[in-house]
């Protein structure tokens, strides 16, 4: 495979929504890939969601530069040990898994975009409401935290703003449950959304709940790991 540049200008705002989806087969039988932004060949600096037919496998492999991992559908098994839709995972540069589904999983992967100094695994289940915390209109569950990059799943009601501040270090989010609504349209469930340094669009919560993975502060130059000029 040729060098493969996707969304790789970080200072430009990147959408991927479900209608978008194009299903790519990977090398490994049975695992299909959505590829939302990527920077190299196979082994790649990459985002992506990955989906696992029943009893599909990846041989035991390492992951230089980190791998972060929320299982959004099925069961995710890694080592043996299985980890739900709403487990959150997160293994730093050097680790190695071999990972696995039985009876099918969809994942929201990001490869090698950890800081090098970063050297614990996580593993947090956020369906696990102890977790949470916050307002009946905007309830946070605390995924990751450094100096970074901030971390979390985010709940908020109906009408409710997502961003109230421009985005110093940048943002990226995909919706888990509901739909945000925005000047450019309806971001619905499943939609991924990568906002640069300094964007504040006006995204509001429709209709019902809305779920979503948020991570903030990584898209700055001195805070995007992973990317070589």
């Amino acid at each position: 495979m040729n060098m493969m540049l996707l969304n790789s200008d970080f200072s430009q705002r990147a959408v991927m929504t479900p209608d978008r989806y194009q299903w790519v087969a990977s090398p490994q039988p049975g695992v299909e890939r959505v590829m939302l932004d990527r920077i190299g060949r196979e082994q790649a600096r990459a985002t992506s969601l990955v989906r696992y037919a029943p009893d599909s496998m990846f041989p035991v492999h390492n992951h230089p530069g980190g791998e972060e991992i929320l299982v959004l559908s099925g069961i995710f098994t890694e080592n043996g040990t299985n980890y739900p839709a709403g487990w959150y995972l997160r293994s730093p540069d050097g680790s190695s898994h071999q990972p696995s589904s039985h009876g099918g999983t969809t994942i929201f992967v990001k490869l090698r975009q950890m800081n090098p100094e970063e050297r614990q695994p996580l593993r947090i289940n956020t369906k696990d409401m102890s977790n949470w915390h916050g307002q009946p209109g905007r309830q946070v569950c605390p995924l990751f935290s450094s100096t970074s990059e901030t971390v979390m799943l985010l709940k908020i009601a109906p009408g409710e703003r997502l961003f109230c501040t421009p985005l110093t270090g940048g943002a990226e989010l995909m919706i888990l449950e509901g739909t945000l609504t925005g000047p450019q349209g309806e971001y619905a469930k499943g939609s991924w959304l990568r906002l640069p340094p300094g964007d504040m669009p006006a995204l509001l919560a429709a209709g019902t709940d809305t779920l979503l993975y948020l991570k903030t502060g990584h898209l700055s130059p001195e805070t995007l790991f992973g990317v070589t000029s």
